[in-house]
């Protein structure tokens, strides 16, 4: 007889994750999927040296890595009504007409991304890993986190809803999940 977890129509039913809890995706098998994300930054604004000594130093970073992971760069949908709000604001405060006139073009301009087709989304960077053994995993994240900074980059542990955000990208096509939904049969 066929495992009916596996004939399911519900991707709960066959992801094989037992919880998030404590910035770790706990599976089924007892292993922890976590790591860390990575503010972004462009090194292209920056002179050609410290951009070759950035690049020369997430080279040897990578290669120093002896252990499977994965790059993720994923959109998280950003709500911009908190600033055309604050926008707004400026502009009933200001008094200079070549200052409204500014703030009037960056309201003209998020309206209009917001009247297109996408949303408008922040570009989020991470590096996952795959580990059995909690020691190991502590250690690995503050290695990480050491080894980006030696590179002038900001990490930190992924969260809970960093993780969530990433299981809703590559399962609902970044539609957040929403408890209680009954689907039809």
């Amino acid at each position: 007889m066929a495992n009916k977890k596996n004939l399911s129509k519900y991707t709960e039913d066959w992801v094989p994750i037992k919880q998030i809890m404590n910035g770790m995706i706990q599976l089924d098998s007892g292993e922890y999927v976590t790591g860390v994300k990575i503010a972004p930054k462009n090194i292209f604004i920056l002179d050609k040296g410290t951009q070759d000594n950035v690049i020369y130093n997430l080279r040897n970073f990578y290669n120093t890595m002896d252990y499977e992971f994965w790059l993720i760069v994923a959109d998280r949908p950003v709500d911009i009504n908190v600033h055309l709000s604050q926008l707004q604001i400026q502009y009933n405060n200001s008094t200079s007409s070549a200052i409204r006139k500014l703030i009037i073009q960056d309201i003209n301009k998020a309206n209009m991304f917001m009247s297109q087709e996408y949303s408008v989304v922040d570009t989020e960077y991470f590096i996952l890993f795959k580990e059995k053994k909690l020691e190991i995993v502590q250690k690995r994240i503050h290695n990480l986190i050491s080894n980006l900074s030696m590179c002038s980059l900001n990490s930190t542990q992924v969260s809970n809803n960093d993780l969530r955000m990433l299981i809703d990208n590559f399962f609902n096509g970044g539609q957040a999940t929403t408890l209680g939904t009954v689907m039809p049969e």
